[in-house]
């Protein structure tokens, strides 16, 4: 199975790109109620996953750190304390059901390392949940 079939384009995927300030972040992820945004720099390349985590880790150990000042503070200098690895656009089903255990989306980039969009683990697990239960159904006909 080619996992183009799950892909969310960038186009529909909520993305920051590194020279947001953490406020626009904040602000973003609140009003689309995301807890993580894949951020990318200016040439449309995948840098890293932002979560609620790591910028909570930003206030807790920024000194005099407010909301108000947030906007002084880039996304590209905010430590990310998870990795989400992406996967290549021609990567296995395999390689998208191992990273989607530990992420609630997957990344997708092309060779040059462009983000492409994301594959999101629901619609993992509903493929995965289909592939069951029609194994299942089989075996209930044979039987």
């Amino acid at each position: 199975m080619n996992i183009a079939f799950f892909l969310t384009p960038k186009k529909d995927v909520i993305h920051i790109r590194d020279n947001a300030t953490m406020r626009q972040a904040l602000e973003k992820m609140e009003y689309h109620r995301y807890t993580a945004v894949p951020i990318i720099d200016e040439e449309g390349k995948y840098i890293g996953t932002l979560t609620e985590g790591d910028l909570l880790w930003k206030m807790k150990h920024t000194d005099d750190l407010t909301f108000k000042n947030t906007s002084k503070i880039f996304v590209k200098d905010i430590p990310m304390n998870m990795v989400n690895n992406p996967v290549k656009i021609n990567s296995d089903i395999e390689s998208l059901i191992h990273l989607a255990k530990c992420q609630n989306f997957v990344p997708v980039v092309d060779d040059s390392g462009v983000f492409i969009g994301i594959i999101k683990r629901s619609d993992i697990i509903n493929y995965c949940y289909d592939i069951i239960y029609a194994n299942n159904q089989l075996k209930k006909i044979a039987q």
